[in-house]
């Protein structure tokens, strides 16, 4: 065997990305150096160009999955809906995501309405979340920032892999006075 080989069906079994100090762990006994290592994964890579199967690197590790090209038919395989998300759970998230770490009074103040505890509660269970810390104001309330599991999910490594936010044009959100006065 392999270490090519080997490195593809530690990635393939595992149900968690692998990082290169994991991979490194699991290959002392090989030998395998970070040069080494980083050959192997680029090989995987190309070698997948052409075929369903990727190998990416997320903020967790290295994955195999499946293209997006392939979703209409792999989603057969799972006839239960995929969890829907109501724009007040992904707005919050997006918040978050971009402004973090942000309390809950800040989300509700740049969206313009209350955030429900369930939102968060979910938000905080699907591992998206998490408390990062209180804010230095009467009552402490609590700094959500995201988590890895959320880069994770999302396909990034970075915050900084985010599609850029839209840039508002001032003139266009500016009204003229009332004639007259």
């Amino acid at each position: 065997m392999t270490l090519k080989q080997i490195v593809e069906a530690l990635l393939l079994a595992s149900p968690e990305p692998l990082d290169d100090k994991q991979l490194q762990a699991l290959l002392a006994d090989e030998g395998a150096t970070r040069v080494d290592l980083a050959e192997v994964l680029g090989r995987l890579q190309a070698e997948c160009q052409d075929r369903p199967l990727e190998l990416v690197r997320v903020a967790s590790g290295w994955r195999y999955q499946v293209r997006r090209d392939y979703a209409p038919w792999v989603q057969r395989l799972f006839p239960q809906k995929a969890g829907r998300y109501s724009r007040a759970m992904l707005e919050t998230l997006a918040i978050i995501a971009y402004r973090q770490p942000v309390s809950r009074g800040d989300i509700e103040a740049i969206r313009g309405v209350a955030v429900s505890s369930q939102i968060i509660r979910t938000l905080e269970a699907r591992e998206w979340i998490r408390i990062v810390g209180h804010k230095e104001v009467p009552g402490r309330p609590a700094l959500y920032a995201t988590t890895r599991r959320f880069l994770d999910d999302f396909n990034l490594q970075r915050l900084e892999q985010l599609p850029p936010l839209p840039v508002e044009d001032d003139d266009e959100t500016e009204t003229e006075p009332p004639a007259g006065t």
